[in-house]
């Protein structure tokens, strides 16, 4: 997270608040003070140059008296008088004048006598000579931009009006005011930096727990919910902290909850053997667990976000809607030409708390397994049904034409008695192999392993072959020399081999020739029994240890086979730990193999 500036931070706009509620208060209170201190300033002067002008009329009043009543005829002598009257004055009155009702100037400052004698042009004094009272003015210099306060006042002597023109320079007053503005610049800034820095010392404290709990919510939002926000007073921001170490202990409890429920769900996912794929809204794929991928033979990253229309390869028969309102599952068949793959999907509907659906849940099942053994037993039953049925069919007729007569010819009674007597015998080994089969099946199938010399047990069963053989058969032996034990069971194992070997007398011809071998190979001992038969077609080749299986039915069933010797065979061989195949060469003859393990003394 980046960090954040000062310019940028609480702190910051906390002083400048603070700084700006200052500046405006001492803003308010200086234009209210220096308004008010300049109001009271500019009336006092006015005030006590009122009163210094009333005083002076009145004493220059009297001077004139005093000089009308001492009958001198010395025309100074009234300007000496005056003059002596103005000599108390303070040096801020620029201009003082005495102007008698002719508008002649009477008398004046020192700095004005050149003016004594003569008319004067001043509007203000000619406006007030026949006024009765004191007129006050404010005026400022044309000339020098001086401001300056004017006072007329009357002078009665006798019948005579006189007229005392006083103007004094306010620039002393403004100088004073301008200094006591200065003072409260002065103290306006000096206040803005105490609060500055008093500021930023009260936002520390306030943004202090504040910054604790973003580094906090920093460290939650990266899995750490160890660190607590330290409180220091029990005020509003403590209480929030506090509420703060509470959230992130009830955060802490909820993520352990939430992630041992994501780890019990992962694991359930992981080790389901059914896959689970879960869709959004739209359809398109967001989850898959393991066992999925297998099936369908994909990997998550790949599909993720693709419809599960296309990862199931339905999207020609059903739609996206349809699957939210399916109620049966979909058969799916991933077969290819080497292997066949029949999955079943079930469709669930993910719905919000509103009852909006939000998605879907579709649970895959490999049912290969199922569907083959449906399909086998169906074929099973098919075919035992038909096995019986055949030489029931030709008992019924034979016996039907023994009843209507038949009988009474005795050569063809006996014919028709052997019929009847072979189909029986067939339907017995039939009856027996199907029990001998479901006997393998069972989970209390028994194998009695002995510790058997295997070539010496092979040369005993080919030896009994030999001397009960009614075809000219001839059987050539390759075997190797030495003792090779195996742990077998000595009864399953002759029935496999005298199954075998009777296959191939049956299919080979007059004259043919059936070669047995016998080779080691590692911990193996390795056993081909091969005939001079008519063989089987590569494309038939896989599926002769199936029941029931014939190549070509008519001539099996003529022979009277059931169909179910290679079956036992396998079953058996797998039941001993080993493998059992065949090889064939169309009218070149057929090759069984199938191995045994060496038992462990001999590896």
């Amino acid at each position: 997270m980046n960090k954040v500036g000062f310019f940028k931070s609480i702190q910051f706009k906390i002083v400048l608040i603070y700084a700006l509620l200052i500046l405006l208060a001492m803003q308010l209170i200086g234009v209210y003070f220096s308004d008010r201190v300049k109001t009271i300033t500019l009336d006092s002067f006015e005030k006590s140059l009122e009163s210094q002008s009333q005083l002076i009329a009145w004493n220059v009043g009297e001077a004139i008296r005093e000089s009308k009543d001492t009958n001198v005829d010395d025309p100074n002598h009234v300007t000496n008088q005056i003059r002596s009257q103005l000599l108390e004055l303070d040096n801020n009155i620029r201009e003082i004048e005495v102007i008698d009702e002719n508008t002649v100037i009477v008398a004046a400052d020192e700095k004005h006598e050149d003016v004594v004698g003569k008319r004067t042009t001043n509007r203000l004094i000619i406006q007030n000579l026949s006024s009765n009272v004191t007129n006050k003015y404010r005026r400022t210099d044309h000339n020098n931009g001086e401001r300056v306060d004017i006072v007329t006042a009357p002078i009665k002597v006798d019948n005579q009006h006189y007229v005392l023109y006083v103007e004094k320079s306010f620039e002393s007053v403004y100088a004073q005011l301008q200094q006591i503005n200065q003072i409260l610049a002065s103290a306006t800034i000096f206040a803005l930096l105490v609060t500055a820095i008093l500021g930023f010392f009260l936002a520390r404290t306030i943004t202090r727990p504040l910054v604790q709990m973003q580094r906090q919510v920093l460290a939650v939002s990266q899995g750490n919910f160890t660190r607590k926000v330290q409180m220091s007073e029990p005020d509003e921001i403590g209480q929030l902290a506090t509420s703060f170490n509470n959230m992130t202990m009830k955060l802490r409890e909820a993520n352990a909850t939430t992630e041992s429920e994501r780890r019990k769900l992962k694991s359930v996912l992981t080790y389901m053997t059914d896959g689970v794929i879960a869709t959004d809204r739209k359809g398109n794929v967001i989850l898959m667990n393991n066992r999925a991928e297998q099936l369908l033979g994909v990997y998550r990253h790949d599909v993720t976000g693709n419809s599960i229309l296309d990862l199931l390869k339905i999207r020609k028969e059903h739609k996206i809607m349809d699957l939210y309102e399916l109620t049966d599952s979909i058969v799916l068949d991933f077969s290819t030409d080497d292997e066949t793959i029949l999955l079943r999907a079930n469709f669930s509907v993910v719905k919000k708390d509103s009852g909006l659906a939000n998605g879907l849940i579709a649970v895959i099942h490999d049912v290969t397994e199922q569907e083959q053994v449906d399909m086998e037993r169906r074929e099973f039953v098919a075919n035992v049904s038909h096995e019986l049925r055949t030489p029931l069919t030709t008992m019924k007729s034979y016996l039907e034409a023994l009843q209507d007569g038949a009988v009474e010819d005795a050569a063809l009674a006996t014919k028709f008695l052997g019929v009847t007597q072979r189909e029986t015998e067939r339907m017995i080994r039939l009856v027996n192999d199907l029990l001998q089969l479901s006997r393998l099946d069972s989970k209390d199938y028994k194998i009695n392993l002995e510790r058997t010399d295997y070539v010496d047990f092979c040369e005993s069963i080919i030896d009994r072959f030999e001397m009960s053989k009614k075809q000219n058969i001839e059987f050539v032996r390759y075997f190797p020399k030495g003792s090779f034990y195996v742990r077998i069971d000595r009864d399953k194992l002759t029935q496999v081999i005298d199954n075998i070997i009777s296959n191939a007398m049956k299919y080979s011809p007059e004259g043919g020739i059936i070669t047995f071998r016998i080779t080691r190979r590692g911990r193996n001992i390795r056993t081909m029994i091969s005939d001079q038969g008519v063989g089987i077609p590569k494309e038939n080749l896989s599926k002769i240890f199936n029941r029931f299986y014939r190549v070509d039915r008519a001539r099996s069933r003529k022979l009277g086979g059931t169909g179910l010797g290679l079956a036992i065979a396998k079953e058996m061989i797998e039941a001993q730990g080993g493998e059992i195949w065949a090889e064939s060469d169309w009218n070149r003859g057929t090759t069984i193999h199938f191995v045994l393990p060496l038992d462990r003394r001999d590896n």
